[in-house]
């Protein structure tokens, strides 16, 4: 099957689907064999069963419901048909689903993350047409991996650690978008923990008021008041380079799905430790851009497509456990 990505990015869950392809459809009974992003959704509907049986095995109550909430997660997914600009061409768009918002539910993981970054290519040239001489950065900041049981803690001391570095004379940046990455160690057990900064800087950063790599090193050093040099990477957009570059890698998950899988014991301090804890936090001159970015009650189905007013139909498919697959229904 011939598939085309939408090209516009604020648009989140369309494929093409020519007429010809959408009527033999008809006897295909799975989404993946007629939606290239059926395959996305069934690898992370999979994913989803796995953190539900995670948390029924787990002694708190409150981890037994998010086990029946991630369960029901995306059972039923609705799409509605809308005719594409091509002839006899049609595209896929998500209209109805329950979503179950659990934090760690891989499914609304990725959805948050579309929705995430749709924003972000919507507001960010916003911001580079109203300054489009300012510079931006890519900023990295690491501390060493910390035993999982001990991640809040280690979180917090970033978070005021930043904002320390936010606060001093030599900070650089007049805006920021900030999000928390989580990693699995590589001995099993422990987390490493890490910032990842978009930042827009004055024009003249380069020749004043400049910071090598060494500097910004030395610095997170101070702010974090530890007696270790910790890893950082500090990289620049080139001149008249579109920042949007930055988006996927600033707005993606939290913790990598292979992560979230891997480990029931792992995860499920995972999510203690990350019990309300914020991912995304803006700053200076972005947050009037970026703020809703900060909200908990993202909307992880696209609504600002307008509905075609011709009924061009619907498509249901309902989740298959045993299949592990998405089926047509009806």
């Amino acid at each position: 099957m011939v598939s085309t990505k939408a090209s516009n990015k604020s648009s989140v869950g369309f494929e093409l689907l020519s007429q010809h392809q959408f009527l033999l459809s008809q006897d295909v009974l799975n989404l993946s064999d007629i939606f290239p992003k059926g395959k996305t959704w069934d690898k992370h509907r999979v994913n989803a069963e796995q953190v539900s049986s995670y948390y029924a095995t787990a002694e708190e109550d409150f981890f037994n419901e998010y086990a029946w909430r991630v369960k029901r997660c995306s059972e039923l997914l609705e799409f509605q048909l809308l005719p594409e600009d091509s002839e006899n061409s049609l595209k896929l768009k998500l209209l109805h689903t329950r979503f179950c918002r659990v934090r760690h539910c891989p499914v609304c993981q990725w959805r948050r993350s579309l929705m995430w970054k749709a924003k972000a290519y919507k507001i960010l040239p916003e911001v580079v047409a109203d300054y489009p001489k300012h510079r931006w950065l890519f900023i990295t900041l690491t501390v060493k991996n910390c035993q999982i049981t001990e991640l809040r803690t280690t979180l917090d001391e970033i978070n005021k650690a930043f904002k320390r570095l936010t606060e001093l004379k030599a900070w650089p940046a007049k805006g920021w978008v900030k999000s928390i990455e989580v990693t699995k160690g590589r001995d099993g057990a422990s987390a490493h923990p890490h910032l990842h900064i978009l930042a827009i800087v004055q024009p003249s950063y380069f020749s004043h008021g400049y910071l090598s790599q060494a500097k910004w090193a030395t610095l997170w050093q101070q702010c974090l008041r530890i007696d270790y040099q910790p890893v950082i990477h500090i990289s620049a957009i080139a001149k008249h380079h579109d920042p949007t570059v930055l988006i996927p890698e600033i707005l993606k998950y939290q913790v990598k799905e292979s992560d979230l899988i891997a480990d029931r014991k792992w995860f499920l301090e995972l999510t203690r430790q990350l019990h309300k804890t914020r991912a995304i936090a803006v700053g200076g001159i972005l947050r009037r851009y970026m703020r809703e970015l900060e909200e908990n009650n993202q909307d992880l189905i696209d609504t600002d497509e307008e509905m075609d007013e011709v009924n061009h139909g619907r498509l249901t498919f309902q989740w298959d456990r045993k299949l592990h697959k998405y089926k047509i229904e009806g």
